[in-house]
């Protein structure tokens, strides 16, 4: 039998008195990442037996609006990569990348 192999992503997040988070911080071994700090995360999981998207959406009290903004953009265009490799849908990527660039360029980020 062949030996199993893991890896393991931590999550840490401090809550201030009315339970919103203050601060995150997050390890990945395997990445060489120990203990950073972030000021907001995106985790979706999905339920293969209810097919459905399972999410955690946080972000720390302190994140500034306009770093929220450029947050999302490069979640979007991330998505749309990942998207492209795991579908290989050339024509769906195409218009999941000009919404980026129209998100982009309403919000300024350009």
């Amino acid at each position: 039998m062949a030996k199993e192999n893991t890896s393991t992503i931590e999550l840490i997040v401090a809550l201030d008195e009315n339970r919103i988070p203050e601060k995150l911080h997050w390890s990945a071994e395997d990445g060489g990442i120990h203990n950073e700090e972030a000021k907001a995360m995106m985790l979706s999981v999905w339920d293969n037996k209810s097919k459905e998207t399972l999410r955690i959406d946080l972000w720390t009290k302190d994140m500034p609006v306009d770093d929220m903004k450029i947050f999302f953009h490069q979640t979007l265009v991330a998505m749309s990569n990942t998207f492209n490799r795991a579908t290989q849908d050339e024509k769906m990527t195409a218009t999941m990348k000009d919404f980026c660039d129209y998100f982009a360029e309403k919000l300024e980020l350009k």
